[in-house]
């Protein structure tokens, strides 16, 4: 009897040690997972930023792209870059932006589509403690620790300073814009209307229309433009799509040579008017600095460093006498 209490006793004791190791193991596993606001992640993992873009239809969010990549593995980190397929489509682009801050980032960056229709996800992401680093195109908010971006505002006034020397200081002008709700739109159309206004008194702007960066869509609206106005002597297109669009109505309607056209961003379409006299110049951003200088903000956020309010990533005016100037060269894409 005594022995058979002797070992009912010491097996008691087997089940007690054994279970309270089960719970020490179980505290310890789930130790291991990432806090609740996506900032740190399992041991091992690298950091993840998601990078939100306008669109993939054109060339410059390749570029763009391209820069971000280098920074990830500059900085070793993960990085997903993703767009909706036109930059008409701010739903869908909203829609990106709530599965990526599903996924709990470390980081995230974005280029508004809209500047304002973004906000609430926006501040969801920075109550969760999301960093938010904007690029190309800002938000009608405090809310993004910086904004990664070209000075719109300046690149076109040049731009419309190059027009009014091109076209003997007056004329009839048009311009055709890529959207009026994102901020690049608005800042490139403001600034080139009010140096025209400002500075130009002689050169009217006849009409100024949104092609939704769709290159042809600018192209029927351009066409349309030309048509109602014969006399016009210059066109402005505020992006990659809309400066295309312009030279599909300039070529079809044989206006070669008789209205000056300036566009903005570059891509093989662009390059290869300017070579051949269809289009005057152009202005080119930085967009490789661009998506470099967003993810390195991230990792900078994310490691609790000071981050400039806004990076300007600088523009440059090109045209047939400059384009293969190594400086030119360096932020030029096809």
């Amino acid at each position: 009897m005594k022995k058979f209490t002797a070992l009912l006793l010491a097996l008691l004791m087997t089940v007690v040690v054994l279970s309270a190791c089960g719970s020490n193991n179980s505290n310890n596993s789930g130790s291991k997972s990432s806090g609740g606001n996506g900032s740190t992640k399992a041991s091992g993992d690298k950091i993840y930023i998601p990078v939100i873009s306008k669109g993939f239809q054109h060339q410059f969010w390749q570029a763009v792209k391209a820069g971000a990549e280098k920074a990830a593995a500059e900085f070793s980190v993960e990085i997903t870059f993703e767009g909706p397929e036109t930059e008409a489509q701010v739903d869908k682009q909203i829609e990106m932006l709530q599965a990526a801050l599903d996924k709990k980032p470390s980081a995230i960056g974005f280029a508004a589509l809209d500047s304002q229709a973004s906000i609430p996800l926006l501040q969801k992401a920075k109550d969760a403690g999301i960093p938010v680093i904007a690029f190309d195109s800002g938000v009608d908010s405090d809310i993004p620790v910086t904004t990664a971006s070209t000075d719109n505002v300046a690149a076109a006034a040049l731009a419309a300073d190059k027009m009014a020397e091109l076209i003997g200081g007056s004329g009839e002008i048009g311009v055709i814009v890529h959207d009026q709700t994102s901020v690049t739109g608005v800042d490139r159309r403001d600034g080139f209307v009010n140096r025209m206004k400002e500075k130009y008194p002689d050169i009217k702007i006849v009409d100024i229309q949104y092609g939704g960066g769709d290159h042809l869509k600018s192209t029927d609206l351009a066409k349309a433009m030309i048509q109602a106005h014969p006399n016009l002597k210059g066109f402005f297109g505020s992006n990659e799509g809309s400066a295309v669009g312009v030279i599909n109505a300039v070529t079809e309607l044989k206006k070669e040579g008789q209205i000056t056209v300036i566009g903005f961003d570059s891509g093989k379409a662009q390059l290869d008017a300017i070579k051949s006299g269809v289009m005057a110049g152009a202005i080119t951003q930085n967009p490789v600095g661009i998506g470099y200088e967003t993810v390195k903000a991230a990792v900078e956020a994310i490691r609790g460093e000071k981050v400039e309010s806004t990076i300007d990533t600088g523009f440059y005016y090109y045209d047939k006498s400059n384009m293969d100037n190594e400086e030119i060269k360096a932020v030029l894409y096809e």
